[in-house]
């Protein structure tokens, strides 16, 4: 009984040894924490003038995953070619976790020259001055930045609205920005047979080698007002991508899109006279091209005789096709005829061209 009690302990013991060291060494020394705010990762610029706008987010831990708390020191710093990236303003205290915000006004020299790359970098500090290192490059142009557009107008016409500024002779790109003044009330008719809403904002980037200082905006919607501004635009090719340098925006001007124009007018208007069977009277039949209009109503059919006045022929309702049959002929006699197009807004067009037919004596 003692020699198997004692094979026991000793297969045992080395179990036990075991335990016992692990509960008494104490484990490897861990470096401290330096609490340093991880980097930014999405630093954005905008150059607008001479002003250049910084977003970017905060982050919410350190480098050691543990939330930050209280405010974290920013340093916000810009660097030219190879240069020393230097500091764009004073330090400022942010809180993390929350969306930030910063405008630097470009300094005489960088606002100056031909078109060259500027980078814009955050860095985040913590309380003893050291960071875990420089945020993404957020990249703009330094230099002159275009001239500003000046005099620009605008008229709605049919096919859209045209706009006109003062050329200068730079040969750089105008960019026009529309902004809808009439947005959708909250309860416009919804789901997926809807049309989708108008972009509220839109840019419309124009090509001014040519230097018309003259541009078209086919896309409106009539019934809507909408305002345009414009700017020159510098554009740069760097690493793959464009970086652009925008000139200060024009005054806007207002526009109100009323549909007054009225429909294209008719053509290739035919007309050919049929005699009748079997006793029926004559008749003249009229066809011509179709009008393409969106609000198109319907057509108008005129008739005159010699040199009398143009009588309309077709009842108070519009002809919907693009055809009339006239049964109120009389064999012998010469008619003219001429065909206008109305739309749903009662805006008719001029009479189109006349054809002229004969009906024949039976």
């Amino acid at each position: 009984m003692r020699r198997w009690m004692s094979g026991a302990v000793a297969a045992a013991l080395p179990a036990l040894l075991t335990g016992l060291s692990g509960c008494g060494t104490p484990a490897a020394p861990q470096p401290p924490s330096l609490n340093l705010p991880d980097r930014v990762a999405d630093l954005s610029a905008v150059r607008t003038g001479n002003n250049v706008l910084l977003t970017w987010t905060m982050p919410k831990r350190n480098t050691d995953k543990l939330a930050l708390t209280g405010d974290v020191a920013v340093h916000v710093c810009r660097e030219e070619a190879a240069g020393p990236c230097e500091a764009a303003g004073p330090d400022q205290m942010l809180a993390p976790g929350a969306t930030h915000t910063f405008s630097d006004t470009l300094p005489p020299r960088l606002a100056a020259g031909s078109p060259r790359v500027l980078r814009y970098f955050v860095e985040l500090k913590n309380q003893k001055g050291r960071s875990a290192g420089l945020s993404n490059a957020a990249t703009v142009l330094a230099g002159q930045a275009p001239a500003p557009v000046a005099g620009l107008t605008a008229e709605v016409r049919k096919d859209g609205v045209v706009l006109r500024w003062t050329p200068d002779g730079e040969t750089v790109p105008v960019r026009l920005q529309r902004t809808l003044l009439t947005p959708p009330p909250a309860t416009a008719k919804q789901g997926p047979l809807a049309a989708p809403p108008e972009p509220l904002e839109q840019n419309l980037l124009v090509d001014t080698e040519t230097q018309t200082g003259r541009a078209i905006d086919k896309s409106i919607l009539f019934g809507e007002t909408y305002s345009y501004r414009a700017q020159r635009v510098a554009r740069v090719e760097q690493n793959g991508q464009t970086v652009e340098l925008a000139g200060d925006f024009s005054p806007p001007v207002r526009v109100e899109a009323l549909d007054v124009f009225p429909p294209a007018v008719p053509t290739g208007l035919a007309a050919v006279a049929t005699l009748g069977e079997a006793g029926a009277p004559p008749a003249i039949d009229l066809s011509w091209q179709p009008d393409s209009d969106a609000d198109l109503a319907g057509y108008i059919v005129y008739r005159r005789e010699g040199d009398a006045a143009w009588l309309r022929l077709s009842s108070a309702q519009p002809v919907v096709g693009p055809a009339f049959h006239d049964a109120q002929v009389q064999a012998g006699h010469t008619y003219h005829y001429a065909v206008s197009a109305i739309d749903r807004g009662g805006h008719e067009s001029t009479r189109s061209a006349e054809a002229e037919e004969t009906v024949p004596s039976q």
